[in-house]
């Protein structure tokens, strides 16, 4: 189990993330936000997520009361990119179908920034973590019997590689969990640095 040396506020209502950090020892107070995700024209993939994870960071500093002071917030923003475009949620299952035709045969990119900082203090840390996916053909038949699954309706890129779709990848270079929605390790070197978390394991 990881010594936590602060409390922990999770910033973000995703289960995955949760289970991640819970996976590692970590249990956090969640207190999800919302930030605008709109992306501006020419913003590289990188750029975005990270701008994203630390308004996110930014609105739920604010909402922290005083009783909270010293609490580690901790917020973060999952993106997949092909040939720089951001691909995100599906805005239904025909968008989903577009998306997973975009990435049949071929490599994309899925990029976490994970934003933390000290309620009651300035300094902030902002880490982007790019992993490399690299998935099978995928035929329409396929295409379409992964989308009735509804498994990718709420994930960005439209699949989840922790489910059906771990069938999909070819090959994987970086962080898995990364692409699960956290990447763990970079996390858990973010909160040590800070002295949010002690000896671990």
């Amino acid at each position: 189990m990881a010594e936590l040396l602060r409390t922990i506020v999770l910033a973000s209502a995703s289960p995955r993330r949760r289970a991640l950090l819970a996976e590692v020892g970590i249990h956090v107070v969640v207190a999800p936000v919302d930030a605008d995700e709109s992306r501006h024209d020419g913003e590289p993939p990188a750029d975005y997520v990270a701008r994203v994870a630390s308004a996110k960071l930014a609105i739920a500093l604010d909402r922290a009361s005083a009783g909270q002071v010293g609490h580690v917030v901790l917020a973060a923003d999952t993106i997949v990119s092909v040939d720089g475009d951001v691909l995100g949620k599906p805005e239904g299952d025909d968008d989903a179908r577009r998306i997973l035709r975009r990435l049949s045969g071929r490599q994309h990119e899925v990029t976490t920034a994970v934003a933390i900082a000290i309620v009651g203090e300035v300094a902030q840390r902002v880490q982007p973590t790019t992993t490399r996916v690299r998935f099978r053909d995928l035929d329409e038949a396929t295409i379409d019997r992964y989308v009735a699954t509804g498994e990718g309706r709420d994930k960005a890129g439209s699949y989840g590689i922790q489910g059906i779709a771990s069938g999909f990848v070819a090959s994987i270079e970086g962080s898995y969990t990364n692409v699960v929605g956290l990447p763990v390790a970079e996390t858990l070197l973010l909160l040590q640095a800070i002295g949010a978390v002690g000896a671990w394991p």
